[in-house]
């Protein structure tokens, strides 16, 4: 039971970020995003890693940024074109924006400076999370078609 009150105050929660955030004001922030962004999150991906990592508030997101720069790898090499550019966009606004140590939050002040961090990758999770699925499905397949 107590599963179920996170599951649904997560999703409570998701849905209030994604009302603060208008579909305008994204639509428009991710237009601003090239390719040089991509080449820089990429570059960037152990720093931004560690971050991840030994930020507490932003650890659970861990495992699912290493599936992000993987994602974004297959994308950029062409392995996986099958991605829209908002998807890509997203993933490079979100890596870029938790790489940003002076933010809208700084990040040197404690625990809270990564409240913003926080708030932009679930958002940004949440609006992807088809994407991710499809992506981890076609790995999938990829592993099944090497092992055969």
């Amino acid at each position: 039971m107590s599963l179920r009150k996170n599951k649904h105050q997560e999703s409570t929660r998701i849905t209030m970020m994604n009302n603060v955030v208008s579909e305008d004001y994204m639509e428009e922030e991710l237009s601003k995003i090239k390719d040089e962004d991509i080449n820089t999150v990429l570059t960037q991906e152990e720093e931004i890693s560690e971050k991840i990592r030994n930020a507490k508030p932003l650890k659970k997101f861990t495992k699912l940024g290493k599936v992000l720069f993987e994602m974004l790898r297959d994308v950029t090499t062409g392995r996986y074109p099958h991605t829209p550019w908002f998807t890509i966009a997203t993933i490079a606004m979100m890596m870029l924006y938790v790489l940003n140590p002076l933010d809208i939050i700084p990040d040197f002040i404690p625990v809270v400076g990564y409240i913003d961090d926080l708030g932009v990758l679930t958002i940004g999770v949440g609006w992807l999370e088809t994407d991710i699925h499809r992506y981890l499905d076609w790995r999938i397949e990829q592993a099944k078609e090497y092992d055969v």
